[in-house]
Parts: structure tokens; sequence; C-alpha cells
């Protein structure tokens, strides 16, 4: 082994020895490797939105939305990664951490029961991921990670609308736990999974402690699965397309009860250049309240040219019963509202052109409309402590660096 000239002095006059530097060498090169192996990525996520109107202390209940970012400039998030992916090993390993910074890190909502009051930071996912030499291979993700289902990415750069769907909102996001996949064919793949609650809060425990104070057996824990079929090459324009299934069951402190959340969505490539479509279904039921909360919706992606791109979402909400999903507490009147109607329609049309090399820009309209009568939106009236509006329309710009 060589060694540098100062490593040789210092050994000289006795400060170092060899051994202890032949050590520090290995130690160091061992870091080095591991380090080379590791990959930095993230984005910058900015919106600017306009909701048409005044009084929008109210507005349509999606995730990562609301008055905070209505009639402004927004940073949403910022999003670090660093990740060493499975290599192809029999015995692989690695690891993923994403980190966010920013408002939409309180939405997140992944603080531990420990933590203290909104911080503008979150833990979105950190896991050891594994392989074992199985077959074909099967894969584990151990740690925290986002949920399996679901049409739409907790990151928005991913998805082809802006804004999220209702379905997304009432998705469970995110896990504390262990997840097992396996790809039987290159048709086929399935996952599996059991965690301590159905998230988002990191290490809550059905038992306690957990942020709604319920608790439940120290058995009673939260089981996943899934199972995605992608269409073979030999289909001709239909290649690519898939189906995905998937069901999560446990106990959510959100509720401080049980609750099943069900999901079945799919895309479809078509024989027009450029067009794809997609559909989705989400349910939520929460143990024993009695009531429905679903959505179903449709999407349609058209890449014009390379850069220009058109995304459409229509949607159809419905929320009703004693387990109404969509409510908020207001702070000024001390009242619990109903945030969205009990049966509301959202169409979303998106432009995105990619002028900038690794950012997304795009311009969305978004209109959401009441379909049961119900005024949730708008300025608050005194006497009923509802809205006034049946309709409410949004027009955001995104820029998102990506790096």
């Amino acid at each position: 082994m060589k060694f540098n000239k100062w490593t040789l002095g210092l050994a000289a006059v006795g400060v170092v020895s060899l051994a202890s530097a032949v050590r520090a060498e290995e130690q160091g090169s061992s870091i080095m490797t591991a380090l080379s192996s590791t990959t930095l990525s993230g984005y910058v996520d900015t919106s600017a939105q306009w909701n048409f109107g005044t009084g929008n202390d109210r507005l349509p209940d999606y995730k990562f939305g609301g008055a905070s970012k209505a009639d402004g400039f927004n940073l949403d998030v910022v999003q670090l990664r660093l990740e060493r992916p499975l290599d192809e090993s029999e015995w692989a390993a690695g690891y993923r951490v994403d980190l966010w910074a920013g408002p939409d890190a309180n939405t997140l909502s992944t603080q531990s029961v420990l933590a203290s009051g909104a911080s503008d930071f979150a833990v979105r996912q950190a896991y050891v991921s594994l392989r074992a030499p199985v077959q074909n291979g099967l894969d584990f993700k151990i740690g925290v990670f986002d949920s399996i289902i679901g049409y739409e990415s907790v990151e928005s750069g991913n998805n082809p609308n802006y804004t999220r769907s209702f379905g997304h909102s009432i998705e469970p996001q995110t896990h504390t736990g262990i997840l097992a996949s396996y790809r039987f064919t290159d048709l086929i793949k399935a996952s599996v999974g059991v965690a301590n609650t159905m998230g988002p809060s990191i290490n809550d425990r059905a038992q306690g402690p957990n942020a709604s104070g319920s608790t439940k057996a120290e058995s009673y824990k939260t089981y996943m699965g899934s199972i995605e079929i992608t269409a073979p090459d030999n289909l001709g324009f239909l290649s690519g397309s898939s189906l995905y299934a998937g069901i999560v069951n446990g106990f959510s402190a959100s509720y401080g009860e049980g609750a099943t959340s069900y999901y079945v969505g799919g895309t479809l490539a078509t024989p027009v250049t450029g067009l794809r479509l997609g559909v989705s279904f989400d349910a939520l039921d929460i143990h024993p309240s009695h009531g429905e909360t679903w959505s179903v919706a449709a999407y349609g992606t058209f890449q014009a040219t390379e850069k220009l791109s058109f995304h459409a979402r229509a949607e159809y909400l419905r929320d009703r019963g004693d387990q109404k999903f969509f409510v908020a507490f207001d702070p000024n009147t001390s009242a619990v509202y109903s945030s969205n109607p009990d049966r509301s329609l959202a169409l979303t049309a998106t432009a995105q052109y990619d002028l900038w090399k690794n950012v997304i820009s795009r311009l969305e309209l978004r209109w959401d409309h009441s379909l049961s009568g119900e005024k949730a939106w708008g300025p608050v009236d005194a006497t009923t402590d509802e809205g006034n509006l049946r309709n409410a329309w949004m027009l955001a710009a995104n820029v998102i660096y990506k790096f």
C-alpha cells in the first residue's frame, strides 16, 4: 500500500503508526466505494395561483391545495433524494431517502408523535432496499415508503396535472413497515406488505402512541397487497397498457378507527400516436361508520410535439354519511364544516411546454362544481356558517426544476 509523504513523515516522528494509517486508508476506501454508488437528485416545485372571485378562505379540499396557496406565488416543496439503487447481484442491497422542505411538507404529515407542531420539513421516504435470490428475485423495502395504491404520485411533477385529484386525497400516503415485491413474469408483478398503521405519521402504533389517542391490540397491524398486469409488446398499439389493483387495511390515527382503502386503475395506449388514456377508482371504508367515500376519474394525455403536451382529468366524488372524509375546522367560528359537497364534479385541463432543459412548465385550469346543491366554497355566511358558491374556478402556473 502506498502512503503520501505527509503520512510517512508523521509516522517517522511517532505521531501516527503505520498500522492506524492502513486502517484509515481502508476505511476511507470503503466509504468512497459506498458513496460512489450513491446518487443525489431532487427538484424545486414552485407555482402561482389565481382563484377567481374574492373571499377564497374556503376552497375545494384536495390535497396540497387550499387557501394558503390562493391568489399568490408559492414555493410548494423542495425534495432532496439520496439513493443507492439495487444492482443486478443476487444479494443486492441499497437505500433511499427522500427529504421534503417547504409548505407541502406539513401537508405530507409524516412527523412522528414525538414532533411538536409543523416545521416545513418532512421525511417522505427512508427505507433499506434488499433483494433475495428467490427465483426472479424477491425485493424488499424496510422503513418508511409511499403507499402502494393510487393513480397519481405524491410528486407533482410525475403527475399529468398540477393539482391532485380527490381520489389521491383519500388514499393512504405513507407507511412504516416492510414491503415485498416479486415479478412473476414481464407481465405480472405483485406486492404484499405489513405496516404499523395506514399512516402517514412515522412510527405510529395502533396500540399507541398515535395522534388520535385511540388504541387497538398490539397485534393490530396494517396489511396491504397489489397486483399489476402489463400488456406485452406483441399486442401492437396496446403494448405497455397496464391494469393495477390494490388494497390497504388497518388502523388509521386520522379517524381513530380501522379503515380499508380500495384502488383499481389502468392506463391504455391507443392507435393515435401520442394519445394515452387512464382511469382510476378509489374507495375508502371507515369502520364502523356508515356512509360512502369514493371517487372515479378519467385521464387523457396527448403528446403533441417533443416539448408540448396536453392533459385532462374528469372526476366524480361521492362523500356522505357519518364517515364523511372532507370536513374541516374553522378557527374563526370554531365550527366543523363540510369542505366538499356530498357529490361534486371536477374538470381539469393542463398544457405543458418543456422549454428549458430539466424544467417542467405548465398552465392549468380547474373547475369544481357542486352536484348536490351545497354551497361549500367561497365567503362564509355568518348565519349558516356555510359558503356561498357552488362553483370554484382556479388558474395556476407550475414550474418545477429537476436535478
